[in-house]
């Protein structure tokens, strides 16, 4: 079993739509996969076709070790794959967290027990550096980097980057970045461009070779609960997702 967290220290950069369509491409190619959704502003659960305010177990309930995975996650019936689902309740977790023993490792200790059901357990972390992006960063042997390639996206990169280190040294020596994957992009933007060309001088092979495309389908397709790759499966975004999807297999499979 494979764990990649996907952040960015940046919001708005697609993190959610990475995570979703990701796992929608990898269940494609026949893996089974969990998406865990981190975030209390539950998007992937949603995008996923799961209604987070009708969720009676949530991720909330396996970090204060009140339930299992096993007896909180959903499945994503046209999507393919399970969902730990989060709604608002997990902004509490944040502070009752902090008091309890072992608080960083929990996510981590929870998957242990299912770690024979799935392929890849793919991590939607909120942007800020919290008590549960360090959960995800903890139970995670990699972390998975969507980018905007424009002007601001390299400073919030070198933030990111200090923050695994930390975590790398301090909680999980297994962490490192796998990769960075180039989102919303559109060639015809000339900075666009040269943003991608720095990354690719200054990241080498940590670049996945996919790019993923502006694209209007991918940005309509959470508002049917469904990710872009099962909303408009011919369309741009989710061919390239599928593409995506087979290089982290070739990778990291």
């Amino acid at each position: 079993m494979r764990i990649f967290c996907i952040a960015n220290q940046k919001g708005g950069v697609g993190k959610t739509t990475t995570t979703v369509n990701l796992a929608a491409g990898l269940a494609k190619l026949g893996l089974r996969v969990l998406v865990v959704d981190l975030d209390p502003q539950g998007n992937a659960t949603m995008g996923s076709g799961i209604d987070k305010r009708t969720l009676e177990v949530s991720v909330y309930d396996v970090l204060l070790e009140s339930a299992t995975i096993a007896e909180a996650r959903q499945p994503a019936v046209k999507a393919g794959y399970h969902v730990l689902g989060a709604n608002r309740e997990l902004a509490g977790a944040e502070v009752e967290l902090v008091h309890l023993e072992r608080r960083e490792r929990r996510l981590k200790a929870a998957l242990l027990a299912v770690r024979d059901e799935y392929d890849f357990v793919l991590i939607d972390c909120p942007p800020s550096l919290s008590m549960l992006t360090l959960n995800g960063l903890c139970a995670a042997h990699g972390v998975l980097v969507p980018m905007q390639c424009e002007y601001f996206a390299l400073e919030g990169l070198s933030d990111l980057v200090h923050t695994i280190k930390q975590v790398h040294a301090n909680l999980n020596p297994d962490l490192l970045i796998i990769g960075l994957l180039r989102v919303m992009f559109d060639p015809r933007i000339t900075l666009q461009q040269q943003v991608s060309e720095q990354l690719s001088a200054h990241f080498g092979s940590k670049l996945f070779n996919t790019v993923i495309p502006r694209n209007v389908r991918l940005a309509e397709a959470p508002s049917y609960g469904l990710p872009g790759v099962v909303f408009d499966p011919a369309s741009k975004g989710a061919l390239a997702f599928v593409e995506f999807a087979r290089e982290v297999v070739q990778r990291h499979g």
